[in-house]
């Protein structure tokens, strides 16, 4: 009976570690590159420059095409031209928000796959916003892609997002010669 049982015993475990199922649909690519975001696999930082104009006409919102797409997991930083001073340009992550005598009124963006807008919202009537604040205003706009390597490689620190010099650095772009688009 003994051996019966142990005959047993070993058929079953064959028998078990014998059965396999239909193999899955096969997996997606990895990235092979160090961080991704340096233009190897695709994924690129990217930094360009905007000068919208707010007027009633527009709503005080001006919405700019992103061509190409970005993909659904990158996300997207705008900076506001704030001061120059000796050709050095200091630069604040929106939203900024400015106080003026008839009450608060700030600079905002959102942006999708496809589009961005950068907006003024007030709690006043922002006709009455003074003219450099609605006309000639320059805006960078930085593409961060969303697979940058930060929560896998641990060793990596996340960049000061409001500090637009520590943004370029940590994503290796070369602002140098920035784009200007309509």
């Amino acid at each position: 009976m003994r051996r019966i049982s142990t005959f047993l015993a070993i058929i079953g475990m064959i028998v078990i570690s014998s059965c396999e199922g239909p193999q899955g649909p096969p997996g997606f690519d990895g990235f092979d590159g160090q961080d991704g975001f340096d233009g190897q696999d695709g994924l690129i930082a990217e930094v360009f420059e905007v000068e919208p104009d707010f007027t009633t006409a527009n709503g005080y919102k001006v919405t700019f095409a992103l061509s190409p797409r970005i993909y659904s997991g990158d996300n997207l930083l705008i900076y506001e031209l704030i001061n120059t001073n000796a050709g050095i340009d200091t630069w604040a992550l929106l939203p900024q928000v400015y106080y003026f005598p008839n009450g608060t009124a700030k600079y905002n963006y959102n942006f999708s796959y496809k589009q961005f807008s950068i907006l003024i919202d007030a709690n006043f009537d922002r006709a009455q916003l003074p003219t450099s604040f609605r006309l000639g205003k320059i805006f960078r706009v930085v593409i961060i892609p969303g697979d940058d390597g930060i929560n896998t490689n641990k060793s990596v620190i996340n960049p000061d997002y409001p500090d637009y010099n520590a943004v370029i650095k940590r994503y290796n772009i070369d602002d140098s010669n920035v784009k200007k688009r309509n």
